[in-house]
């Protein structure tokens, strides 16, 4: 069985749309997918309508949380998509996503980049804005040459010379958020040193306490000593261990399927929440 826990459509980042994103999972051999756009369930229905025989969706999203000034993603499974406190907290991220990206552009502007707002927002389309829609726009204008030379101090990276901040979710209060909304949390990529700052592990092991469910180990921006050391951890914090792909289509290099995750942690996922189930075709 092969099951890949993080995936983007154009919902909010991807360059799939949700049906297309269902369909290229079937062909590349998965079992179970999970759709996580950020701070949206918005592809879900859509996602669900074009399920292919054979394929199971699992409703997720990714959270954009921050934490003593460092920026961390907490994906959430089967979850309530209704429960207000959770669905308020997801607007108010969402609702902060276009001011902070046209303020970024008029930052990359000052510094000689010419992007425009209405082309970042045509790269963005229906879906919810976001820094891989600005690096996109500046890979087009070649002063990047790919999405991720874009995420550097230099340029969009927390705390970089156009990086702009918006509202984020504290990581405990999204805990606290998505098991009351009957939900499974899982921290995304907590060692991805290529992103920027990470969380100390002692943060890891005081969310583990507060109720954290599991940590992402397999994943592309994770080398091997990252994912031993992870996978430690889980051991040591009783977390479950993942692996997924964190694919967003042709946006970034990574495939689906390229980091999976062990059946018996997905079943243990799907045991622990409450607010959704799995879909199957």
């Amino acid at each position: 069985m092969r099951i890949d826990l993080h995936t983007h459509s154009t919902a909010s980042d991807g360059t799939d749309t949700p049906a297309e994103l269902v369909r290229n999972a079937s062909a590349a051999g998965l079992d179970v997918v999970a759709l996580t756009d950020h701070d949206t369930v918005a592809g879900h229905g859509e996602a669900i309508a074009a399920l292919p025989a054979g394929l199971t969706l699992v409703p997720g999203a990714e959270l954009s949380c921050r934490l003593d000034g460092v920026s961390l993603h907490m994906l959430a499974y089967l979850f309530d998509p209704d429960e207000p406190e959770l669905a308020r907290e997801r607007e108010l991220v969402r609702d902060d996503r276009v001011p902070r990206a046209k303020g970024m552009v008029a930052r990359l502007r000052e510094l000689g980049v010419p992007i425009t707002w209405e082309r970042v927002a045509g790269i963005a389309g229906d879906g919810s804005v976001g820094r891989p829609h600005i690096a996109s726009a500046m890979v087009e204008l070649g002063v990047v040459e790919t999405v991720s030379d874009a995420f550097t101090a230099e340029w969009i990276a927390d705390g970089g010379r156009a990086y702009v901040g918006k509202h984020e979710l504290d990581p405990f209060e999204a805990v606290r958020l998505i098991k009351g909304a009957g939900g499974v949390s899982v921290f995304a990529h907590p060692l991805a040193v290529k992103r920027g700052r990470c969380v100390p592990e002692s943060a890891v092991a005081e969310l583990a306490a507060a109720g954290l469910d599991g940590i992402e180990v397999d994943h592309m921006d994770h080398d091997t000593a990252a994912r031993e050391r992870l996978r430690g951890m889980a051991r040591d914090l009783g977390l479950l261990a993942t692996g997924s792909s964190d694919y967003h289509g042709s946006r970034k290099t990574c495939r689906l399927g390229e980091y999976t995750t062990d059946p018996d942690v997905y079943a243990e996922i799907a045991a622990r929440g409450s607010g959704a189930a799995p879909v199957s075709a």
